[in-house]
């Protein structure tokens, strides 16, 4: 099942309307799992970061034994070249992905003779800047780099992800916090997690469990270029109860402020606010 709708794919040198068949049955990718993706987003006619998820992708596929075979210069090319079959104004998520092919004589070392591309785009709403989500907790944890590939954007690792948020909402949540292996913050199912406390804003220290994210990045970015500075650093579950102002920061959805860790209620918050206001005024005119 597609994602979003009206789907362009580029692949195999050119690019198809509709959600078009990539993998074969063999594919290392398809029974090992060695693929690898990134997300972009275009909205509102500007596709902020682009060459920076197109780089990670690249890295990704490194850090998951493929050998990545579009610079990223051209990928951002492609990817342009596939906007333009859509309205300028549509709201369109981005999906470059690598996938092996083929394995080593036991089959589990994916092989860097050939290495599966394609770009998938898909129509894609984005939320308004009234969407809000809660939190809760879940058993189930962020790995480390000894137990999983949390060094790449792998779709190996979305699974646990998956649990996580299927253990939310069965709660009644609409994501989860999730802990690291030595039990502090990490983010949350699908995104990096931001806190406010007297004015200060804070989010956990990126330790290897967790994807540092290019929007999570530019917030901090925008922030000190604000003067408010982001303390990065380790994190409670009580630290996260005791907050003014909790916000979700992802690709998908830029900004998402919580009102609720289970039972601690929030209101969203002038960070918040701002921190939207000023992503969207940096994206639009960079």
């Amino acid at each position: 099942m597609a994602f979003g709708k009206n789907i362009r794919t580029w692949f195999d040198g050119t690019w198809h309307d509709g959600d078009v068949a990539v993998m074969r049955a063999a594919d290392h990718g398809s029974w090992q799992g060695s693929s690898v993706f990134d997300g972009a987003r275009r909205f509102e006619g500007v596709t902020p970061d682009l060459d920076k998820h197109c780089a990670r992708v690249n890295r990704s596929a490194e850090a998951l034994m493929l050998n990545p075979t579009v610079t990223a210069e051209r990928m951002v090319e492609l990817i342009h070249e596939g906007l333009e079959g859509y309205p300028p104004d549509a709201a369109i998520y981005i999906r470059p992905t690598y996938w092996g092919i083929h394995g080593s004589e036991l089959g589990l070392v994916p092989s860097k003779s050939e290495t599966g591309f394609a770009i998938c785009l898909e129509e894609v709403p984005m939320y308004g800047p009234d969407k809000t989500t809660t939190l809760t907790t879940t058993r189930f944890r962020r790995p480390v780099l000894e137990d999983a590939v949390c060094n790449a954007k792998a779709g190996c690792l979305y699974p646990n992800n998956a649990r996580m948020l299927a253990e939310a909402q069965a709660k009644g949540f609409g994501n989860a916090l999730v802990a690291d292996a030595m039990g502090n913050v990490a983010e949350s199912a699908t995104s990096n997690v931001f806190m406010v406390k007297d004015g200060e804003v804070f989010t956990p220290i990126a330790n290897g469990t967790f994807l540092s994210g290019i929007t999570r990045a530019r917030h901090i970015a925008n922030l000190s270029a604000d003067g408010t500075p982001v303390h990065e650093t380790v994190l409670s579950f009580d630290d996260f109860r005791d907050a003014d102002e909790v916000f979700l920061s992802g690709n998908l959805t830029k900004v998402t402020p919580v009102t609720a860790f289970d039972d601690r209620q929030y209101q969203v918050g002038p960070v918040a606010r701002r921190v939207r206001e000023m992503y969207w005024d940096w994206a639009l005119s960079a």
